[in-house]
């Protein structure tokens, strides 16, 4: 597949400055929408982060962000219809027996929040619901407009582009951005200048360093690229964080099993088991809680070696 017109590549040396001694991981191509191109994923030599090289520019990427970009749609505010008694004692019981809690955070007090890449607002609605004060950065112009109608204050726009608060932020939180940023020490930076004394960042980042990743290469559902510009491991992450300005202080593995059922799912498609596979590839983003209780023993086994793809950092502002 040839890559667009419209789309213009560029070579990026590792950002740690690296000598420029890179292996050659991988080669694919985008599984969720099915847009033209193939990239290659390569490993530096010398510390081992992973990056997509070549890769699209920032002024062309937005190419492989369609309107219906599965995190635009999947975090949309919906009114929820009133549940009985019964149904919400069951629910809890289940999030609280299986530890569903997928976005863990630290401890605090509300204060003030940004929310970097935060699609259509749903999680900034719910802490708002808490007491938080909310703002966010959003990359899609239409998913920015759905959370301004919501009454939040949102930027328009890449992290780079976004202007500084009129006050710092007591917490920081991106699920699933970091690996999207053509400069993620650059970004952690800035971010780190928003920071109040003490305040906490929380990322969600795919887990390039775990045995999905090995096993299904460029099938790997959270590879997505090229969208996904730098593959981390727990070891390249804290030192991205390091470089930005940041201690790392937990790691949390995800108890799920999403990566590997949609991963599952690519290779049976491309077997001709087309309608079974589609089911699994759509699982990660349709999965209820009763489908989370159901893989959650092998899952928290899994999350207990590090090996599952997901994974929570919480860091603080380095002293």
């Amino acid at each position: 597949m040839n890559t667009p017109k419209n789309v213009m590549l560029e070579n990026v040396c590792c950002p740690f400055g690296c000598p420029k001694n890179d292996e050659v991981i991988l080669t694919g191509r985008d599984l969720l929408h099915d847009l033209p191109g193939e990239f290659t994923v390569v490993k530096c030599r010398t510390c081992g982060l992973m990056r997509t090289n070549p890769r699209p520019t920032p002024e062309t990427i937005g190419f492989y962000y369609p309107d219906n970009y599965g995190p635009y749609l999947g975090t949309q505010v919906r009114q929820a219809k009133p549940a009985s008694g019964i149904k919400r004692l069951l629910k809890l019981t289940v999030k609280r027996i299986f530890n569903l809690n997928t976005t863990p955070l630290p401890l605090l007090a509300p204060g003030r929040l940004l929310e970097v890449g935060c699609a259509s607002g749903a999680f900034m609605h719910q802490m708002a619901g808490q007491g938080w004060q909310v703002e966010g950065i959003e990359f899609s112009e239409k998913a920015a407009q759905a959370v301004a109608q919501l009454g939040y204050r949102v930027h328009a726009g890449p992290l780079e582009t976004a202007p500084d608060p009129n006050e710092p932020f007591d917490l920081i939180v991106g699920w699933m951005v970091l690996e999207h940023l053509h400069d993620p020490i650059g970004g952690l930076q800035k971010l780190r200048e928003w920071a109040k004394p003490g305040a906490w960042l929380v990322l969600s980042v795919p887990n390039a360093g775990s045995l999905e990743f090995r096993f299904f290469k460029e099938k790997w559902y959270a590879l997505q690229l090229p969208n996904h510009l730098h593959h981390f491991t727990p070891e390249t992450l804290g030192r991205i964080l390091q470089a930005g300005g940041w201690t790392l202080e937990k790691v949390h593995h995800h108890r799920v099993l999403s990566n590997l059922i949609a991963g599952t799912g690519y290779l049976l498609r491309d077997e001709g088991c087309v309608g079974f596979g589609q089911k699994l590839i759509d699982f990660p983003e349709r999965a209820g809680k009763w489908q989370l209780a159901l893989q959650y023993p092998i899952a928290r086994v899994m999350s207990a070696f590090g090996q599952t793809g997901r994974m929570t950092v919480w860091a603080r502002v380095k002293e």
